[in-house]
């Protein structure tokens, strides 16, 4: 078995049956890859609904398991456990694969034998709509991810993001998986950047990790969702992880990232009145807020 996809799932009854049903329709045979599916606690009938799913669609390899520690961190560990394959995929339960998906990452790691990680682009899908305040800025918030045109190696600091990444097992398994330090979303708190760290740990050994625009999803975004109190919890999330990760390696390099948080939150006043001058002023002020929430959580305010 050459590729697992994991998707770890906390209350995603309403999609979690398109993104398995994405991954039956693949290009390629399904003997190609195995899929994993990872209960994270779900109170919404995510069980049954796979159930269901599983019924109708009953080829290929599936595998639902749960695991009671709540984080997706300590979800796709839980996966990677399971996992058969000699890689790894980490797709989110509200991520929609396109057809070729899998296909063009196992063509990914044949014409690039020597790599141990890369990821692809993400697409939000709106529902219904694209709200007006949106921005480019704003939109990684929502999963937004298109780092370059051509296939290349990404750039010192720039990452796959957790929703489209691919790594080796072997070299998970070197670095010990994601950090349960930075689990993600347990209940109302969200502590992120476990895909981060978990990046920076493999090019701190001396690797280089691609981007494959070829290898896409679409995430789902509900906009009705998308109030302040979500986008502070996600905002704050990224400021709490990095608070985490920097605390770890020292407390110069905790000062050195509040400083960094400073100087974006004064980047994106500069935005913020560039788009308020372009008469587009809704997507002014949530950049600014966006700022503002993840040093809230940088500060653990």
């Amino acid at each position: 078995m050459q590729l697992s996809i994991i998707i770890c799932s906390y209350n995603r009854a309403d999609y979690i049956g398109q993104a398995l049903t994405s991954l039956y329709e693949q290009s390629v045979g399904m003997n190609n890859f195995e899929a994993i599916i990872v209960d994270n606690n779900s109170t919404d009938g995510t069980t049954d609904v796979y159930a269901k799913w599983r019924l109708v669609h009953p080829n290929g390899q599936f595998t639902y398991a749960t695991e009671t520690n709540q984080g997706a961190s300590f979800a796709r560990n839980k996966g990677a456990e399971l996992a058969k394959g000699n890689w790894f995929c980490f797709m989110d339960d509200d991520a929609v694969a396109t057809p070729n998906f899998v296909e063009n990452i196992l063509a990914h790691i044949k014409l690039h034998p020597s790599i141990v990680g890369f990821g692809g682009r993400i697409i939000p899908k709106y529902i219904p709509t694209e709200p007006k305040w949106m921005s480019y800025y704003v939109s990684s918030l929502v999963g937004n991810f298109d780092y370059a045109p051509i296939a290349k190696a990404f750039e010192k600091g720039k990452y796959p993001l957790e929703s489209n990444m691919i790594v080796s097992k072997e070299i998970f398994e070197t670095i010990a998986g994601f950090n349960t330090a930075l689990p993600g979303v347990v209940g109302t708190l969200r502590i992120g950047g476990e895909g981060k760290e978990l990046f920076y740990k493999i090019l701190s050994l001396g690797h280089t990790i691609y981007y494959d625009p070829s290898i896409v999803v679409y995430h789902v975004v509900e906009v009705k969702k998308l109030t302040a109190e979500y986008l502070y919890r996600v905002a704050s999330g990224i400021g709490r992880g990095e608070r985490t990760r920097t605390k770890n390696i020292s407390q110069k390099a905790y000062f050195q990232k509040i400083a960094e948080y400073i100087f974006k939150l004064g980047a994106a006043i500069i935005l913020a009145i560039k788009y308020a001058l372009q008469f587009t002023p809704a997507k002014s002020w949530p950049i600014i807020q966006f700022r503002i929430d993840a040093l809230k959580g940088l500060l653990n305010y």
